[in-house]
């Protein structure tokens, strides 16, 4: 049974009135960035506990740690977090009962094995030490298992268990010896913040201002966020797990048996002593007080209830036998908190100065180091040191309400161990945001897809009824629809919503000095649009945009629909008193058109002159276009000549209805994100969030060609230093020789069975017929011509690096 350990010594130091951070919540989160900050030189940070430490969820955890996540750098960051189990202990003089006896991922059927080969994949190029046996070899190292259910399994030689209650206490103590303090029976009941921005923050001891202050309320994130009207979406859940009486074949096996995990059954499992833990997730979750959870809550377990795990149960004595046969000394239900996609909520919150949150963190004792490590990061360096795009908050937005956390939030519970596949589109929590056009493109037979809670088109299938598609590795269904449409915008023309990409406004008399400051790229003149990154201080990639110059103190940025609200995040830190700002992303919809005779479309469409001399690529102009006021833009991201529309929402029905019209005899069809994807990938163009991120800068990721060298701008000298000394690792595009398959992402690139990189997208280039892919690879073989080998579910396929796109390689099309 799960105990409470407790420190008499910090219930009867006086609370100090002032600090540097104030950390609310005293789980093993809160004390992991109460540690890394004193460790990083923020002495001055003081951590808020209402209870004992632990008295959450991180005392009744189970304490399996493990490396595997679908993000390679959660991953990194969960591999961080096991290796750092060692230091805090030898630190703090406090055991964390750390048992590094290896762990297995089982897979009882094909499409779990190629699961794995996926990880194992990435393993690869990450460095991480994982291996597939035979479960022979599963059996041989864990007696209890029967092998006859099992296919394959991956083993992983930095799995293991701890206890939950002594890596608290680790944390917390290592962090006071590093001069960290921390609080006990010290509940905040009240923040405000003040004019200078500090937070006051309200105890029973007394008021502490802090600089910054940090939510890491754990069970109570979302009321510790209600002190400041911020509307978190995570939810408790409930969860069981059960320790078993003692088994001999465990009290006498030589060692300690290594962990596991089998991905059908939904089941982890562990030694617990002289006997088994054995935990799952049941397929139909159960929320704990959805309401909110009470102040008083304690060192409470829930009443258990066999019937909801019967069936993960059963499946699983088949497959341990000798955990059915033992008798259950425990069982334990208790409150997790799980976020929406299931990864955590971490960062500075978008909109409010100096509020940090890490909260949702549900594999507290595998994520709990590195988000500590990079919690301290971001708050003393103002960035991490590799993307956590998986975890930051800012990838939810206002769409992210607290009904819609607790639909998607069980969602993710019921699918912990169930593999989300690369054309798998979720059910829950949709219809949450939808456009004028929604409605009118599932007619037409749009599978839709959502992205920052909006439903976007990803192809066309030739009604609603027709609209499926299986989950698989493989090439799927819409293969041949997307051919079609992709045949459609390189021969005639072919339309897509927009409504998804980021739009932010800049007004004022200081706006284009502002602009000129925060991007690297040039800045264009009224009338005219240029691409830019916009970079970090440390010169890596924070966003790649779209510029548009409406008037001398009038701009408009084009960007990453995902990354809007960590944009907005960023504009407003530093924005100054003779500019305005907004994201203004929900009120500008829109259709692109693209194709040969898009041109033709569009002087259907509008009085305007729009020959080729008259309006030129890279121009833009306030107009008419369908008879409602737009945003016209010449420029187009499928690598045809091409035209962006951008309307007022309520503008955007009838813009379509005189698009459908005017189109008709042209051979117009709407097309889906997929196609673009494809015709992208035939000009060798990356996208945020895959080819762009911040674990690169410009120079890796070929974006300097986009930088004007004359200016001051911000990671200027980081990205001159990154430009001379000359990229380790760079982009490139690739073609595969692979039929019915294509990748999806982080599949590992070799050479000579060596890894020297990873893939960061790609897929089916429809036009040229041929998989391609993107990735980055060891500058020496980056070289055209180069020829490398990817792994695809375990498999090696020959790749060549390309020297320029492989369609329109001048941009001729696009500039027609």
């Amino acid at each position: 049974m799960p105990e409470i350990q407790s420190d008499t010594s910090t219930t009867t130091k006086k609370l100090p009135s002032h600090a540097k951070v104030v950390i609310i919540g005293g789980g093993v989160v809160g004390c992991s960035i109460l540690y890394h900050l004193a460790k990083f030189g923020w002495k001055d940070a003081v951590l808020l506990e209402r209870d004992e430490l632990t008295s959450g969820s991180s005392w009744h955890a189970a304490g399996q740690i493990h490396t595997i996540s679908s993000d390679p750098n959660i991953s990194r960051l969960q591999s961080y977090t096991i290796d750092l189990y060692k230091e805090i202990e030898e630190l703090s003089g406090h055991s964390v009962g750390l048992h590094i006896t290896g762990g297995f991922y089982l897979a009882s059927n094909k499409t779990w094995y190629d699961y794995l080969k996926r990880e194992r994949s990435k393993a690869r190029y990450m460095g991480l030490n994982q291996e597939f046996i035979s479960p022979k070899e599963v059996a041989e190292r864990h007696p209890l298992i029967d092998p006859s259910h099992y296919h394959a399994a991956l083993w992983d030689d930095q799995d293991g268990d701890l206890d939950p209650s002594g890596a608290t206490y680790a944390f917390a103590k290592a962090a006071k010896v590093h001069g960290a303090q921390y609080f006990t029976h010290t509940p905040a009941t009240a923040t405000k913040q003040r004019p200078d921005g500090s937070w006051d923050v309200t105890t029973p001891k007394g008021v502490i201002n802090a600089e910054h202050i940090v939510n890491c309320g754990g069970l109570w994130a979302r009321e510790v966020g209600h002190m400041q009207g911020l509307n978190l979406p995570v939810q408790p859940m409930e969860h069981h797990y059960l320790i078993t009486e003692k088994i001999d074949a465990v009290a006498n096996h030589p060692t300690r048996l290594p962990a596991g995990i089998d991905y059908e059954a939904n089941i982890y499992f562990r030694q617990e002593r002289q006997g088994m833990l054995l935990g799952t997730y049941e397929p139909k979750g159960t929320p704990w007080k959805v309401g909110g959870t009470p102040w008083d809550f304690g060192h409470e377990l829930l009443q258990p209830d066999l019937d909801r795990i019967a069936d993960r149960l059963e499946m699983s004595f088949e497959r341990i036998p000798a955990i059915g046969e033992a008798g259950i000394k425990d069982m334990i239900n208790g409150p997790f908190t799980f976020g929406p996609d299931g990864n955590p909520m971490i960062g500075p919150v978008p909109g409010m100065k100096n509020y940090w949150c890490a909260v949702g963190v549900m594999a507290g004792f595998c994520q709990g180091g590195g988000v500590g490590l990079t919690m301290a990061e971001w708050m003393i360096d103002g960035e991490p040191s590799i993307d956590v795009w998986a975890m930051d908050v800012a990838r939810f937005g206002d769409f992210a309400t607290p009904d819609w956390g607790t639909v998607k939030s069980t969602e993710n519970y019921e699918r912990r161990f169930v593999m989300t596949f690369p054309n798998e589109t979720l059910p829950k929590g949709r219809m949450q945001k939808t456009t004028a056009l929604h409605d009118r493109l599932v007619a037409k037979g749009a599978r839709m897809g959502q992205s920052f809670g909006l439903e976007n088109a990803l192809w066309f299938a030739d009604g609603p009824e027709d609209a499926h598609e299986d989950p698989t590795f493989e090439r799927n269904r819409s293969h041949d629809y997307v051919a079609r449409e992709v045949k459609a915008v390189r021969e005639a023309v072919g339309g897509i919503e927009i409504a998804n990409f980021a739009k932010h406004e800049f007004k004022g008399a200081g706006a284009r000095a502002y602009l000129n400051r925060t991007l690297a790229g040039y800045v264009p003149k009224p009338g005219r649009l240029t691409l830019t990154p916009m970079l970090t201080p440390k010169g890596k990639l924070y966003g790649d945009l779209t510029v548009a110059s409406l008037s001398e103190e009038h701009f408009i940025l084009f960007g990453s629909g995902t990354m809007q609200e960590a944009h907005r995040r960023w504009f407003e830190k530093d924005l100054p008193s003779d500019v305005t700002y907004a994201n203004v992303s929900d009120d500008w919809h829109g259709i692109a058109l693209s194709g040969p005779k898009s041109r033709d479309l569009l002087a259907k469409l509008t009085r305007d002159d729009v020959s080729a001399e008259a309006f030129k690529f890279r121009d833009l102009r306030q107009t008419y276009v369908g008879g409602v006021p737009v945003i016209l833009n010449r420029i187009s991201f499928s690598g045809e000549l091409g035209y962006e529309i951008y309307c007022k929402p309520q503008y955007l029905l009838r813009l379509a209805e005189a698009v459908e019209e005017a189109g008709a005899d042209l051979g117009y069809r709407w097309y889906g994100a997929r196609a673009l994807m494809s015709m992208r990938l035939e000009k060798g163009w990356g996208v945020w969030a895959l080819d762009f991120r911040p674990d690169f800068n410009a120079v890796e990721s070929g974006m300097d060609v986009f930088i004007n060298w004359k200016k001051d701008f911000v990671g200027k000298d980081a990205t001159l230093a990154a430009r001379d000394t000359g990229p380790k690792q760079k982009l490139v595009t690739m073609t595969i020789d692979v039929d019915g398959i294509d990748v999806s992402n982080d599949e590992a690139i070799l050479q000579d069975g060596a890894a020297v990189g990873y893939i960061s997208s790609g897929g089916y280039a429809h036009h040229v017929g041929k998989s391609m892919a993107m990735g980055y690879v060891t500058s020496p073989n980056a070289e055209p011509g180069t020829q490398l080998q990817v792994e695809i579910l375990g498999e090696l396929y020959d790749a060549e690096v390309l020297g320029a796109p492989i369609y329109d390689a001048n941009g001729a099309n696009m500039r027609a």
